[in-house]
C-alpha cells in the first residue's frame, strides 16, 4: 500500500512541491496592485453567478453616483462582448476580457486588459468576473476588494454549498430584493444565516437595481474602501519600483 495516500498503488512517487502552482499569478497580481495603489485607483473584483446581476448592478451603480466618480470596468465572459457594450451604453468605460474556455479571470489576463485601456485617471475599476462561484475565488487579480454578488432567486444555500467564495468576500450584495414577494420559499433571514455561518466577518446589503433599495448604502461602502489620490508621478514617490513579470509587455505607461 502506498504510504503517502493509501491508494494501493505502488508505483506512485511522491513529489516534494517547491513552489505553488499560483506562484506567477500572485506575482502578477502584486504588479497590478502596485499600479493601481500608486494611481489611487480602487479595483474591485466583482463575483458571482451567471444571471446574478452583477452587469444591472453596475448600470445602476453608474446611475445612482451621477457622475460624481471616474468608473471603469472589465468584463469577463467565455465569449461576447455583450455585458461591456451594455456598460458602456450606461457610461461606464468598459472592456471585455473574453477567456474562450477559462471559467475565471486571472492577473495576467487584468494585466493585458490594462495595456489597452485608460484606466489610470479612474476613481473606481470594477472588474466584473466571470459568472462562477468556484474558480473565481482562487484567483487574485490585484484587487482591492472582493465583492460577491448573491441574487435571491439563487435560492438560501448557495453559501454553504460554495463557502470558499464567500469566505474570500469583503461584502455580499443580496439582489433583486424586489422579486422576494415573487419567491414565496426564500427566506432573507434564511441567507443571512447561511453567510454567517461561512463568512468569518459577515457584510451584507440588501439591493434592487430596478428600484434603487439598497443603493445608497453600496455607494457608501465603496467610498469607505477608495484610497487618497496617488501624487501624480512626475512628483518624487519613495514607493519602491514597480517591475514587469519576466517575459512580459513593458510596463504600464503611468504617464
Amino acid at each position: 500500500m502506498c504510504d503517502t495516500c493509501g491508494c494501493g498503488d505502488s508505483e506512485l512517487v511522491p513529489v516534494e512541491i517547491q513552489e505553488s502552482i499560483l506562484a506567477h499569478n500572485d506575482h502578477t497580481a502584486r504588479h497590478n496592485r502596485e499600479h493601481f495603489a500608486r494611481r489611487g485607483v480602487l479595483a474591485v473584483n466583482l463575483m458571482g453567478s451567471p444571471g446574478c446581476g452583477k452587469t444591472a448592478l453596475l448600470e445602476a451603480t453608474a446611475a445612482a453616483m451621477g457622475g460624481r466618480w471616474r468608473l471603469g470596468a472589465f468584463s469577463g465572459d467565455l465569449e461576447t462582448d455583450r455585458d461591456a457594450t451594455r456598460l458602456e451604453a450606461a457610461g461606464i468605460p468598459a472592456a471585455a476580457i473574453t477567456t474562450g474556455s477559462a471559467c475565471h479571470l486571472d492577473a495576467e489576463m487584468v494585466h493585458r486588459a490594462l495595456h489597452g485601456f485608460a484606466w489610470q485617471d479612474l476613481d473606481l475599476l470594477f472588474i466584473e468576473n466571470v459568472g462562477n462561484l468556484v474558480c473565481p475565488a482562487i484567483y487574485d487579480l490585484g484587487q482591492a476588494a472582493n465583492v460577491v454578488v448573491l441574487s435571491v432567486t439563487e435560492g438560501e444555500d448557495k453559501p454553504v454549498k460554495y463557502p470558499v467564495m464567500f469566505r474570500k468576500a469583503d461584502l455580499v450584495l443580496l439582489t433583486k430584493v424586489d422579486l422576494l414577494p415573487h419567491l414565496p420559499g426564500v427566506s432573507l433571514d434564511a441567507i443571512h444565516g447561511h453567510l454567517a455561518r461561512v463568512m468569518p466577518d459577515p457584510r451584507v446589503l440588501e439591493i434592487s437595481a430596478v428600484t434603487g433599495a439598497g443603493l445608497d448604502g453600496w455607494i457608501a461602502w465603496l467610498a469607505s474602501q477608495r484610497p487618497s489620490r496617488a501624487l501624480p508621478v512626475s512628483q518624487p514617490s519613495h514607493e519602491p519600483a514597480i517591475h514587469e513579470p519576466a517575459s512580459r509587455q513593458p510596463c504600464l505607461q503611468e504617464a
